[in-house]
């Protein structure tokens, strides 16, 4: 999520919500459910010790501002002067309707390619 233009940070579920838990309370049994194995709660935001653990995924990633605004910015020139900036153009004010549907499809290559990579390390097809 770092690689996209804009962003500032991301962090996983755990230390939005499980910051201001206990270890009683943040631990994520598992137990059967519907025939399948299932964490009780989730509260570990789809990832415990670095693995999902085959729930949702859940995370946050936090974009800055857009930069370039219609107002005039002061600004120094190569030559060390003082200037002032104009935007010329179009410039979007708010990045977040773009930036939904680029982290969920870097999300999405990300698992794939570490479900790729997995497959070629076990050396067997699936």
């Amino acid at each position: 999520m770092l690689s996209i233009p804009g962003n500032e940070g991301i962090r996983d579920w755990f230390r939005f919500c499980g910051e201001r838990m206990r270890g009683s309370q943040h631990n994520d049994p598992f137990e059967m459910r519907g025939g399948r194995v299932r964490a009780a709660t989730n509260n570990s935001g789809g990832v415990q010790g670095g693995i999902s653990n085959g729930e949702e995924i859940y995370f946050r990633v936090a974009f800055k501002p857009t930069a370039t605004i219609a107002h005039e910015q002061k600004t120094v020139t190569s030559s060390r002067k003082q200037t002032q900036l104009a935007a010329r153009g179009r410039h979007d004010p708010c990045v977040l309707p773009r930036a939904v549907p680029i982290v969920e499809a870097m999300a999405a290559l990300v698992l794939c390619d570490h479900a790729l990579r997995q497959r070629a390390i076990d050396g067997r097809p699936r």
